[in-house]
C-alpha cells in the first residue's frame, strides 16, 4: 500500500519541504533572536524619560549651560577674595583710584603694590561706580535671580497645579465658583498690583533680627508673596483645561470603577499626561519671574543695595551706557544665557516625558 503521508495537496498552502535544502532551515543566530525580540526591557517613566532627554543635542547643550552657570556662582566666591559689598582698598586705604576699571585692568594705587612685591586678584569684568569688583557682583546676582526664579516657579507650580487640578477634575459648580476667582485676579493689572503689594508689604512685614526671612529681606520676601498670589493663574487654568480633556478617558473611568481615590487617580493617571503643559509653563516662568524682579529693581522696589541682582545691574550701567557699554554686557548675557537654556531645556523635557509624543 502506497504511503500518501508526506504527499502535499496541490489547492495546499503548506510549503513543501522537499524543495528546500537543509541549510534554509539553519537556527536563528543570537543577532536574528534579538531582532525579534519585540519585548523591550523593563524601565521606570523617569528612566525612560532621562534616557530620551540625554538624546536631545540641544536639551543637552542647555543642561551644560545651566550646568556651568551653577558652578560658576558657587566656586567663584570661594576662589576670588572679594566681597560683592566691599569697596576696594590696599593695605587698609580706600582706592578711590579703582572707580569704573576695564576688565582686567589694574588702579594706580594696585599697580605700585604689585609693582613693590605684592600680589592682587585681577579684576575679570572691571569694577563699578563705587569701587567694587564687578565680576562678584555679577555672580552674586545670578544666585540671586535664579533663586528668586527658581523659588517663585515652585510656589507658581506648586499652587497653580493644585488649584487647576481640584477645578478640573470635580467640575460643575465648584469648577464655576474657582474659575470665576480665576477671572478676577486675571482682570486685574499685574504690574501696578506688584508695585502696590511690593509697597505695601515692605512696609507690614517684619521680621526677627535672627530669622532666615530676616536675612532674605522683606523685598525678597514680599516678591515671593506677589508671586504666589498672583502668576499661579496661568498654571492653573493651564492645567484645568488639560484635566476637563482626559478625565474622561477610558483609564481614568476603570480607575473609577476599580473604587480608585480621586488623589490617585489626579495624581497617577490625569497629571502624568499634562506633564508637557507643566513642564513648558514651569520652565517660562523662571525667566519671567527675573524679568519680573528686574522691573521691580529698575523703579527701585525689588531687591535692596547693597545686594545686586542682574536686573539692579543692568539698570545701573545704564547710565553710564556710552562709556562703559560693557557693564551692561556682563548681566545682559547672563540673563541670555539662563532664558536660552531654560526654554531648550524645557522643550527637551517635554518631548521627553510627555506620554503622547511615546512611540
Amino acid at each position: 500500500m502506497e504511503n500518501n503521508t508526506f504527499k502535499k495537496n496541490p489547492l495546499s498552502m503548506q510549503l513543501d519541504l522537499s524543495k528546500f535544502s537543509q541549510e534554509s532551515f539553519a537556527p536563528a543566530t543570537d543577532e536574528e533572536k534579538r531582532q525579534q525580540d519585540v519585548m523591550s526591557k523593563s524601565t521606570t517613566f523617569f528612566k525612560d524619560g532621562m534616557r530620551k532627554l540625554f538624546k536631545n543635542p540641544l536639551a543637552v547643550l542647555s543642561i551644560v549651560l545651566i550646568a556651568f552657570i551653577l558652578l560658576v556662582i558657587i566656586v567663584a566666591p570661594l576662589i576670588v577674595p572679594y566681597k560683592y559689598e566691599e569697596i576696594l582698598s590696599v593695605n587698609g586705604v580706600r582706592d578711590k583710584g579703582a572707580k569704573n576699571l576695564a576688565p582686567f585692568t589694574y588702579s594706580q594705587l594696585e599697580q605700585e603694590y604689585i609693582d613693590n612685591g605684592g600680589t592682587r586678584f585681577p579684576h575679570i569684568f572691571g569694577t563699578d561706580e563705587q569701587c567694587r569688583d564687578y565680576f562678584v557682583r555679577v555672580v552674586y546676582a545670578t544666585r540671586i535671580s535664579l533663586f528668586i526664579g527658581f523659588f517663585a516657579s515652585i510656589i507658581v507650580l506648586i499652587i497653580g497645579m493644585l488649584y487647576g487640578s481640584i477645578s478640573g477634575y470635580l467640575g460643575g459648580k465648584v469648577d464655576l465658583i474657582m474659575m470665576r476667582i480665576v477671572d478676577i485676579i486675571y482682570s486685574l493689572p499685574d504690574m501696578l498690583m506688584i508695585i502696590l503689594l511690593s509697597v505695601v508689604l515692605n512696609e507690614v512685614l517684619k521680621f526677627s533680627s535672627r530669622s532666615i526671612l530676616a536675612k532674605l529681606g522683606t523685598n525678597m520676601v514680599s516678591l515671593f508673596i506677589v508671586f504666589g498670589l498672583l502668576y499661579w493663574v496661568g498654571m492653573a487654568r493651564l492645567i484645568r483645561g488639560q484635566i476637563l480633556s482626559i478625565k474622561e478617558n477610558e483609564y481614568v473611568l476603570a480607575s473609577k470603577s476599580i473604587g480608585a481615590k480621586p488623589g490617585r487617580i489626579i495624581r497617577k493617571h490625569i497629571l502624568p499626561n499634562c506633564l508637557s503643559v507643566i513642564i513648558i509653563s514651569t520652565a517660562l516662568q523662571i525667566p519671567s519671574a527675573i524679568f519680573t524682579e528686574s522691573f521691580l529693581s529698575f523703579v527701585g522696589i525689588g531687591v535692596k543695595a547693597p545686594m545686586p541682582s542682574l536686573g539692579s545691574l543692568a539698570n545701573a550701567a545704564r547710565e553710564g551706557l556710552q562709556s562703559y557699554p560693557y557693564k551692561l554686557v556682563f548681566p545682559a548675557i547672563v540673563i541670555c544665557l539662563i532664558v536660552l537654556s531654560l526654554n531648550l531645556l524645557g522643550d527637551g523635557l517635554r518631548d521627553a516625558f510627555d506620554p503622547k509624543l511615546k512611540r
